[in-house]
């Protein structure tokens, strides 16, 4: 009888060890997990098409946030314990970034710095000019898309910036809201952004809703699209990934 139940208690333990270990271990994960994505990388996904051609919707990227250093806002929860950037390195124009929109901080975006501390930009004619002079934009192929079964193209450029980042933009209409503005001249500590669809992104040229984009909401710098999947299909639905999922986008850097 005794043996009985000194067997029972061994196995209990066995279970409770069991049971802890598996605890252990899940805790241990939880906290990787944590630091992983509060100090080195962020996944995100694109819900809009204000960075069509570079970054299209269902599009699953990282981000990186140490590329810039770290604010609140690389926190959990973006707890105020702390005001500025800590280990801060610059934002280059063409870079490609999350950001905190100043008016409501609790939104991200994601856009392309074109503008930088002092920097005068203005868009004539569709054309964006930096501190005076026009950036060089090339006419290129037309970007080719397919809406349930309608074909469209849009007409697409090669924009080089001045420190030799080049990216495709597109333009949907001639003499767009946006294709002439006024000089914005960017503040200190701030940085100006653009969609690459230029017609179709509010960013930095709308005062009103995004306007210039304080250091400290920076984010982290998109580095590395790990998934992408048709606008209109979910990520959970695995049964369409094989139609559905663009497997020439997987592993595709973003420039």
């Amino acid at each position: 009888m005794s043996v009985q139940t000194d067997s029972k208690k061994q196995d209990l333990k066995k279970k409770e060890g069991g049971f802890a270990e598996t605890v252990r271990v899940v805790f241990h994960a939880l906290i990787i997990a944590i630091v992983i994505r509060t100090f080195l990388f962020q996944p995100f996904n694109i819900p809009s098409g204000s960075m069509i051609p570079t970054l299209l919707v269902g599009d699953y990227l990282f981000v990186s946030k140490y590329s810039y250093g770290y604010t609140h806002y690389s926190l959990p929860f973006s707890p105020r314990v702390f005001s500025g950037r800590i280990f801060g390195n610059a934002l280059h124009r063409g870079d490609v970034v999350v950001f905190r929109l100043p008016k409501d901080d609790s939104i991200d975006y994601i856009k392309r710095v074109i503008g930088l501390p002092g920097d005068k930009i203005q868009m004539i004619d569709g054309v964006l000019n930096i501190n005076g002079e026009p950036v060089k934009r090339e006419r290129i192929e037309d970007f080719v898309t397919d809406d349930e079964g309608v074909t469209q193209r849009v007409k697409q450029y090669r924009e080089t910036l001045p420190n030799g980042v080049s990216y495709n933009t597109l333009d949907l209409t001639d003499n767009g809201f946006y294709d002439n503005t006024p000089v914005y001249t960017v503040p200190p500590d701030h940085y100006f952004m653009m969609g690459d669809n230029r017609d179709n992104s509010t960013d930095s040229r709308v005062l009103s809703q995004v306007g210039y984009v304080p250091y400290e909401n920076i984010i982290g710098k998109a580095q590395i699209i790990f998934f992408s999947i048709k606008d209109g299909t979910h990520a959970w639905e695995v049964w369409r990934w094989p139609w559905d999922v663009r497997w020439s986008r997987m592993s595709t850097l973003v420039r």
